[in-house]
């Protein structure tokens, strides 16, 4: 017999109606049952997720490390202080990165030391530099060393620079002169010197960020002389707040907050032209030196605050931002969406300006 189509979708919308309603006096049935259960369990749902930080305590401790200080929040059920932990990790990665110690692993590679075999921290910086100097077409380079320490920036004493001395020293410098063969660097000039200031105190950051994780801890918020990691959130879900500092005059300046940003799960670093330099016979030099012309910048551009999802990103990319400029920079954050950024520079008067990429905007406290 055949049926015509009308007729058909009638009788199966008939039997599609009665299969819901044996499905919902099943479902009523079932939820009369087990009511008191199933009560129970939303309780106690809700009860964990709103006694989390309560059954947890505030742990906060201040050092120092790198020639600056650091400070540490987070919440552990047990309140156990790491301190003492963090402080041997901080020592353990100074003897792989820091230029002021004379058998640290950087020290050795600079005194072409063939033996030496780079650990995995001295890697990683390695790596994730290399990346950002392509990236930003040599903008940052940690090659900048033999200028760095010309300039009275680094670990050597300072020497009286003019254009025939920057145009030798920039025979050594261009991060494609580098490379990682295996588990050694090569240098393809002996006269190279690395140097990684302008990333490491971001990667050691991250550095703690790891170890609290490792400890089960989520909840916590890093910050190594400016540099900053917000994992997780303070008790009833508050975000971390975190200040930019705002240029000043005088490197002693009383320290004053520009603005406010939330953090979660994210890294904030900033890199200013105020906080390090020198000044002689009238003119003031930066500690921000150009890979490119070999001198200290001297652009507008004051402070520049990076949002990244790690440390040493941010650090690296606050770095090469303050020596591409705020015009370079907007144009490279265009075609970058994965990064956003705070500006402070002085305008044509000489007052301070900021401008706000959209990321930045999102997380600003009013």
């Amino acid at each position: 017999m055949i049926i015509n189509y009308p007729v058909q979708l009638n009788f199966l919308s008939i039997l599609a109606t009665g299969f819901r309603h044996l499905t919902f006096k099943i479902l009523t049935k079932f939820y009369k049952i087990f009511k008191p259960f199933i009560h129970s369990l939303i309780l106690a749902f809700l009860f964990v997720s709103c006694d989390t930080f309560q059954r947890t305590v505030k742990v906060y401790f201040t050092g120092e490390a790198q020639g600056t200080y650091y400070a540490i929040t987070y919440y552990e059920k047990d309140g156990k202080n790491y301190q003492k932990e963090i402080d041997s990790l901080l020592k353990a990665f100074d003897m792989s990165v820091s230029l002021w110690i004379p058998n640290s692993i950087i020290s050795r590679v600079n005194n072409n030391d063939t033996s030496i075999i780079p650990d995995e921290h001295f890697i990683s910086i390695f790596k994730i530099s290399q990346e950002v100097s392509q990236r930003t077409d040599g903008a940052f380079d940690i090659t900048i060393g033999q200028l760095v320490n010309a300039w009275g920036f680094g670990s050597t004493e300072k020497i009286k620079m003019d254009k025939n001395i920057i145009d030798s020293l920039m025979t050594y410098i261009n991060h494609e002169m580098v490379s990682l063969e295996g588990n050694k660097i090569k240098k393809d000039n002996q006269n190279i010197k690395l140097d990684f200031n302008a990333i490491a105190q971001g990667y050691s950051v991250d550095l703690i960020g790891k170890f609290l994780g490792s400890k089960g801890i989520k909840n916590y918020l890093i910050d190594i002389g400016g540099e900053v990691l917000g994992q997780g959130t303070k008790p009833n879900e508050q975000p971390w707040i975190v200040g930019i500092q705002r240029p000043t005059e005088d490197k002693r300046g009383e320290y004053e907050i520009q603005s406010k940003v939330q953090l979660v799960d994210k890294a904030l670093a900033t890199s200013g032209s105020y906080r390090k330099y020198y000044k002689k016979d009238g003119r003031r030099y930066s500690h921000t030196i150009d890979p490119k012309t070999g001198y200290p910048v001297t652009h507008s551009l004051l402070s520049v605050s990076v949002l990244a999802d790690d440390a040493a990103t941010a650090d690296a990319y606050a770095t090469a931002f303050m020596i591409m400029g705020l015009d370079k920079t907007l144009q490279f954050l265009a075609d970058n969406k994965n990064l956003d950024a705070f500006f402070i520079y002085s305008d044509d008067n000489g007052d301070l300006q900021t401008y706000a990429t959209d990321g930045i905007n999102e997380i600003l406290v009013e």
